[in-house]
């Protein structure tokens, strides 16, 4: 038995023209797709390639605008400011002298001023007084010794020529006489020892001065080992003695006039340097300016103060504070090129003041110093320069 079968050939035909349709669709979507793709990139092409310069123009009017300046150079006062504490520049302890006792009186107290031998305190004498009038009474038997034996001399002078006195009695009576005399040199060299240990009871002032403190009270007994009784600052006068690093310490002179500002004082006295400390301090690595004032009542020993310490002029270029940056590399500031980029400079900043910032190394004054908004660029961005003449007080 035959089973194939046969297809009609009007079916045949009908399938390969559908087919032979679908693949002309598809070659004309794949052409289509072709022309738009070539379209695009003819157009892309023309759009970049003839709009580049106006590009560049549009992102030069995009550049954020800074305000620069050439500092320049000027003359620069160095300053060095400083803090120390406040003592007298000559103190004075007054202790007890002689041999001590029971304090009767005081008669000054801290904050009075007082002159050269002044009494400052005194001292019971009762029984040093009795002494010294007993020793006065044997000045006086020594007197009267010395007169009885001095006559009974010249009364033998004038009998021995008769020869009623020997030679021997005038030498006696003569020995007598001196001995009488040096009786009285010592009853008197006694009698003014006891004067003088009695004066030195009282407590006096060695030299004019300034009473800071005072340690002893009416009652109190005092003896050569009670210590300190008072402190006087001598004629009043103050120092203050200012904490300077040894590179500061190497700049500033004997004579050098300054400003000290007492902590707390709405006032600024005048000082001037009298000494400056030929040793640093190994482990501070400082030294100690002493700055001489004159009395005040803002002045009080043991407190702080600031000093202001001017140490001769350099040229250095100044900039406001907005001008200069800072990160952990140190100080810096931004300076426009002639392509009108940004670069960074790093500087070093000397003296403060109310005109700005001295900057000691890193500009040559003709840069264009971008004075605000550098912490906004980055380096190598492009600016907008606008120059400023004179950079204001930032």
């Amino acid at each position: 038995m035959n089973y194939e079968s046969t297809i009609p050939s009007e079916d045949v035909a009908i399938l390969d023209d559908a087919e032979a349709r679908s693949t002309n669709r598809r070659r004309l979507i794949i052409a289509a797709a072709v022309a738009v793709a070539l379209l695009l990139a003819y157009i892309g092409y023309h759009y970049f390639t003839g709009n580049a310069g106006a590009g560049d123009e549009d992102a030069a009017s995009q550049a954020p605008t800074v305000t620069v300046m050439a500092p320049g150079k000027q003359q620069i006062t160095r300053t060095i400011n400083a803090t120390g504490t406040l003592a007298a520049r000559r103190e004075i302890a007054v202790s007890v002298v002689g041999e001590g006792g029971r304090v009767t009186n005081v008669y000054v107290d801290a904050g009075d001023w007082v002159k050269q031998g002044q009494v400052m305190a005194s001292i019971d004498r009762s029984v040093q007084s009795q002494q010294a009038a007993g020793l006065e009474a044997s000045i006086g038997v020594s007197r009267a010794d010395l007169n009885l034996a001095q006559s009974n001399l010249d009364r033998a002078m004038q009998l021995v020529d008769r020869g009623f006195i020997s030679k021997a009695d005038v030498d006696r009576l003569t020995a007598t006489r001196d001995a009488a005399a040096a009786r009285l040199r010592v009853a008197q060299a006694q009698f003014s020892e006891t004067r003088a240990r009695n004066s030195r009871l009282n407590i006096v002032a060695p030299k004019a001065g300034f009473v800071l403190e005072r340690n002893v009270e009416p009652g109190q007994t005092v003896t050569q080992g009670s210590g300190t009784l008072f402190r006087l600052a001598q004629n009043g006068e103050m120092e203050l003695r200012a904490q300077l690093g040894e590179a500061d310490l190497a700049n500033v002179t004997v004579g050098t006039v300054t400003e000290v500002t007492p902590v707390g004082a709405d006032k600024t006295l005048t000082g001037r340097i009298w000494q400056v400390s030929p040793v640093i301090d190994p482990q501070t690595r400082q030294g100690i300016t002493r700055i001489a004032l004159g009395y005040d009542s803002a002045l009080r020993p043991g407190g702080f103060a600031n000093a202001r310490i001017e140490s001769g002029t350099s040229e250095a270029s100044v900039l406001p504070e907005s001008a200069v940056l800072n990160d952990s590399k140190g100080s810096y500031v931004y300076i426009v090129g002639p392509d009108n980029k940004a670069v960074r400079r790093d500087v070093v900043i000397g003296s403060v003041s109310s005109a700005g910032l001295s900057i000691t190394s890193g500009l040559t004054g003709t840069e264009k110093v971008v004075l605000r908004a550098g912490g906004f660029l980055n380096p190598g961005e492009t600016v907008r320069p606008e120059v400023q003449k004179k950079a204001s007080g930032a």
